[in-house]
């Protein structure tokens, strides 16, 4: 695999997360809205298990079966807003892209910033072939997010998750690399 990346746009800087990031990502993953709307993050979420989360990446990475990076706001110090993952398929070139951002900074257009940095990512330096995204059909905003990738509906998956005692439709998304290389030009990504 190639180095672990680090990607820019106009606003946001996604890079690896460090050890120190683990608190962090404890407080805005946990809080109960970013729960709520995330196919897997626990509430509440366990002390220690940021740390422990980001102690897998590494080798997640080697492995090229998933990447996790820490989406940071330039203009912030301790500038961690959220998180962005690819999980990777190399036998069948494809892969699903994951991500929440802390409550905070909701209807930013943040995630879809991240989004298109990473999908651009995954299609021109990982050869991947397809992208795909899930999320709750009750969270219609994350399924905004990947309608402004230029993905398109593939189904819903009726009570797919079972997510605090209730069951969960699940809607699913993808784009073909052919799609994405031919998308309108203002759908490009922020570099």
């Amino acid at each position: 695999m190639p180095s672990f990346p680090e990607l820019r746009t106009d606003r946001l800087h996604l890079r690896a997360f460090t050890p120190s990031d683990g608190s962090r990502v404890e407080q805005l993953a946990g809080a109960r809205e970013v729960a709520d709307t995330t196919l897997t993050i626990p509430h509440p979420y366990p002390n220690g298990a940021g740390a422990s989360w980001i102690a897998t990446h590494g080798e997640a990475w080697t492995r090229a079966s998933s990447l996790a990076m820490a989406i940071c706001h330039s203009d912030f110090h301790d500038g961690l807003i959220g998180a962005i993952s690819l999980a990777v398929n190399k036998a069948h070139r494809h892969g699903e892209l994951g991500y929440w951002i802390g409550v905070p900074w909701w209807g930013l257009g943040y995630a879809t910033e991240a989004a298109r940095a990473l999908t651009a990512y995954g299609f021109t330096e990982l050869g991947l072939h397809r992208i795909h995204g899930r999320h709750f059909t009750r969270n219609p905003a994350s399924g905004r997010v990947l309608q402004k990738l230029g993905m398109r509906l593939e189904g819903v998956q009726r009570d797919a998750f079972l997510r605090w005692d209730r069951f969960e439709d699940v809607a699913m998304y993808s784009i073909l690399e052919a799609d994405w290389l031919t998308r309108p030009a203002d759908l490009d990504p922020v570099t």
